[in-house]
């Protein structure tokens, strides 16, 4: 198998990243293309063909990951260049022999020494934290590492923290064992995950991008829903949904799917900045869209203690609350602005599309399915990997199939996807075991309970601002651990589900990817449509907004992730049928457009009867039903009048 084309595609990633990874070529470029797949077929080794120790995988995992990072990240931008400084080669040193240390001797300390460490085993828990901090902050950035290193500081000086932040504190010996030497701390459940689970659907992933299935999304979007009013928004909508579900990652899917559909959109009249406002909030739904939702639903099935397929079935309805919202809004644009769609001969067919590579899709469905059944996910993800391959070799189109070197693509692809998620998981490690050392997350949330008097609209308003601060500029599974770690205690504490908790506390982290001032989802759409940002990002919020409700309905009624007693067919379509009535008329209301421009009256009209049917219960519903009915038809009889009097003037002009 011949590196020099996976090297030469590894080249072209490099510098589509931009500026903040390493542009490498000739030797470094093959020697971290092998490092790559190394670490890729070892995640397939550990988790499908041996029965590796879980701290002996982490730590190799975890080691090889950061070796890498330590190549395609450099200490500054500056320094993006092929060639590498004493610091670079100083940490992978420093890396391979603080993990290595541990990985040789894990065993006599435990064991031999009874799990009483030594001065060595402190000064190696020291400069792998250190090394691991710096991985961080190369790869996903300050606010990660900072906040690592504050709550560090935080478990050892506790006692000189004020009121309800005070603790006894900890010896700098009891925190690094802790933290380096046990597996609650780095080498915990968020790393475990990494390492099993995560890298698993990267993999699954990379192999189904290699093989071609992501322009299969594109093209099946495209004869679906081309020819339909503002027909390429829609594309954008459907292909984001069906990337986004499997990267996770809002950034990433508006680099994959946004360089296909800006353009189409600008081309039927869409500005710039709407158009870019589209993908950013198409893709940002990619992370809470099920299968994998960034990863992040592989953490929170640890967290809960539930099934992932517990979790998948939760996330199906609000998901598909999230598209209808957005299909809507961008609907309503269209008609407002008078778009069409594309000709139909522009349009490919979706009989042809299918016959051609259709089978690209057996995947998907034999990994949801599989998951279905009550397979684990690393199970249903290997099954997806040997049928991708199958499937492209049996694909009527042979450009898709997977050669060797598209499977040594495809291996080194997702080692690279996996650095940022792997180094992340790691270090928010450190958070989680100073907050269950500490107890400062049940402190937190019976004072900010105590403080609203326990008023449940007024304590998810605050959790809203405070996970859209938090989540800024973060990659999705980190988003959800920094958060859910943070801040769902106090809705649990509140009386809240679990579930509906975590449902809330990440989606609102995954809004931050298009919420100003950091919104780095509508900052890449930006980019590619030639657009302002922050005016971009302001377009992608109001798109958004009904997608800022559902997460209230969640928690007002969780029979929609599935949760409650009473749970049936009846009851689940009904709250559908009242979340759909909710959500489009806020849509109306956020658009100021229903059949034509909206009067200020019926727009108000509007937006209360959607807040009115998001709290459960017959009274609030027909109120708000009747709200939105009173609304339309004043909306109807206004603009008749108004046609009417346009008509009249046309008949009996004035005489000049």
């Amino acid at each position: 198998m011949s590196t020099d084309n996976v090297a030469l595609s590894s080249a072209e990633l490099d510098k589509e990243a931009g500026s903040g990874s390493r542009h490498l070529g000739g030797f470094y470029l093959k020697l971290t293309t092998i490092l790559a797949i190394a670490i890729s077929l070892y995640a397939i080794y550990s988790n499908a063909l041996s029965n590796t120790q879980e701290f002996y995988r982490n730590a190799i995992f975890l080691s090889g990951i950061l070796v890498l990072g330590f190549i395609l990240f450099p200490i500054s931008e500056r320094y993006s260049t092929q060639k590498f400084n004493y610091l670079d080669y100083s940490f992978i040193l420093l890396t391979l022999v603080s993990y290595g240390y541990f990985y040789f001797t894990y065993t006599d300390l435990h064991v031999g020494r009874n799990s009483i460490p030594n001065t060595t085993d402190y000064v190696m828990s020291v400069i792998g934290l250190g090394v691991l901090f710096e991985a961080a902050r190369r790869t996903t950035g300050y606010f990660i590492p900072g906040l690592s290193i504050f709550s560090i500081v935080y478990a050892l000086f506790g006692q000189y923290f004020m009121g309800i932040f005070g603790h006894a504190g900890f010896s700098l010996e009891r925190l690094l064992f802790r933290l380096f030497m046990t597996s609650e701390g780095i080498f915990g459940i968020t790393l475990s995950t990494a390492s099993t689970a995560i890298i698993t659907f990267i993999l699954f992933g990379a192999f189904l991008s290699v093989s071609g299935a992501t322009a299969l999304f594109n093209d099946l979007a495209l004869a679906i829903a081309g020819r339909r009013r503002g027909g390429p928004a829609q594309v954008a909508v459907i292909s984001s949904a069906l990337t986004g579900s499997l990267s996770g990652s809002a950034v990433a899917n508006v680099a994959t799917t946004g360089t296909f559909t800006i353009p189409l959109m600008k081309n039927i009249g869409l500005s710039p900045r709407f158009a870019g406002a589209v993908e950013a909030t198409a893709s940002t739904g990619g992370m809470i869209m099920p299968p994998i939702m960034g990863a992040a639903a592989f953490i929170m099935a640890g967290f809960l203690g539930v099934s992932y397929t517990t979790i998948v079935i939760a996330a199906i309805i609000p998901a598909l609350l999230y598209y209808v919202a957005l299909i809507i809004a961008i609907d309503l644009e269209a008609k407002k602005q008078g778009l069409k769609g594309i000709s139909k001969e522009n349009i490919p067919k979706v009989k042809a599309v299918l016959k051609a590579r259709g089978l690209l899709l057996l995947p998907l469905f034999i990994v949801i399915a599989t998951l279905l059944t009550g397979k684990t996910p690393i199970y249903a993800g290997f099954l997806g990997i040997i049928t991708i391959i199958i499937a492209s070799w049996i694909t009527p189109d042979t450009s898709v199939r997977m050669t060797p070197n598209k499977i040594a693509a495809a291996l080194n692809d997702a080692a690279r996807g996996a650095i940022q998620v792997t180094i992340a998981c790691a270090t928010i490690g450190v958070i989680i075991c100073v907050v269950t050392m500490t107890g400062i997350g049940s402190t937190l949330a019976f004072n900010i309970v105590s403080l609203t008097d326990n008023t449940l609209w007024m304590i998810l308003l605050v959790v809203m601002v405070v996970c859209i601060v938090l989540s800024m500029g973060l990659p999705s599974t980190a988003l959800y651990i920094v958060v859910s770690v943070t801040v769902s205690p106090i809705l649990i504490k509140a009386g809240v589900l679990p579930l509906s908790a975590h449902f809330f506390v990440f989606w609102f982290g995954a809004l931050s990817n298009i919420t100003p001032p950091v919104a780095l989802a509508s900052y890449t759409a930006a980019s590619i449509a030639r657009a302002d940002p922050m005016q971009t990002s302001w377009d992608a919020v109001r798109l958004a907004f009904p997608g800022f409700i559902i997460p209230f309905i969640l928690v007002y009624n969780p029979a929609l992730l599935m949760q409650g007693d009473d749970l049936n067919v009846l009851s689940i379509s009904y709250m559908i049928l009242t979340a759909l009535i909710g959500i489009y008329s806020l849509s109306i209301s956020s658009a100021n457009f229903w059949m034509y421009k909206i009067h200020w009256l019926e727009r108000v009209l509007f937006a209360i009867a959607a807040i009115l049917l998001i709290k459960p219960g017959m009274l609030t519903d027909l109120v708000g039903v009747g709200l939105i009915i009173s609304a339309g038809v004043m909306h109807i009889f206004r603009n008749r009048l108004n046609n009417i009097k346009n008509n009249n003037k046309e008949e009996h002009p004035k005489n000049v």
